[in-house]
Order: C-alpha cells, then sequence, then structure tokens
C-alpha cells in the first residue's frame, strides 16, 4: 500500500551530515533525502546526479562550470562523469536526490 510521506518530519529528524536516506523508490530511481552542512569530498559518477533543494541553501563546485547556489524549490542536474561537490557554509540544507538505488555516495573514483 503506499504511504504518505513527510519529507520536513523526515528533514527534521536527520542529524548526520551527508548520510542520505532512502525515502521512495519510483520508476527503478532512488528518491534520496540528505542533509548537506559543510563540505563534501569532491567525488564524480557514471550518471547523472539530480540535486532539488528542499530548504536552506547550498551551491554545487564544479570543475567545468561556475559554482551554482540552490535554495529551496531549485533544482540542478550535474552530468555524469563531472567532478563536483555540494557545499553548505551558512547551516545545513537539505536535498532530495534523485539517482539509481546503486548509485556510489562518494562516487566512481
Amino acid at each position: 500500500m503506499a504511504e504518505v510521506i513527510s519529507v520536513s518530519d523526515r528533514a527534521a529528524s536527520l542529524t548526520e551530515a551527508f548520510k542520505p536516506v532512502d525515502l521512495a523508490q519510483a520508476n527503478g530511481a532512488a528518491i534520496r533525502l540528505a542533509r548537506i552542512d559543510g563540505a563534501f569530498p569532491w567525488h564524480r559518477h557514471d550518471e547523472d546526479e539530480v540535486f532539488l533543494c528542499w530548504s536552506g541553501s547550498f551551491r554545487i563546485e564544479t570543475e567545468a562550470t561556475e559554482h551554482v547556489t540552490l535554495s529551496a524549490g531549485d533544482l540542478f542536474v550535474v552530468p555524469a562523469g563531472e567532478p563536483h561537490r555540494p557545499v553548505a557554509d551558512s547551516g545545513p540544507a537539505y536535498a532530495l536526490l534523485i539517482e539509481r538505488p546503486e548509485t556510489k555516495q562518494y562516487g566512481n573514483q
């Protein structure tokens, strides 16, 4: 049976940065929620990575393009193979990640 998931409640329960939790799966994709606080290590993935800022603000630093800053409701796709890292300097932010279930958090080094 389908269930309603409160993203806000799940975000409030996250205490550790960069430890995403799976909220749901749909059409073969995992929908994950991550608390972003500070800087994550540089990494890259073999597939695109989708970031949807749920609350707060953070930036995605990349090597190929200018850094982008995301606020609540903003979405950004990091192309496959692009070195990047999310950074939240002014307190925690929360992001929904839409990716393959087997996607490695620290990328494919």
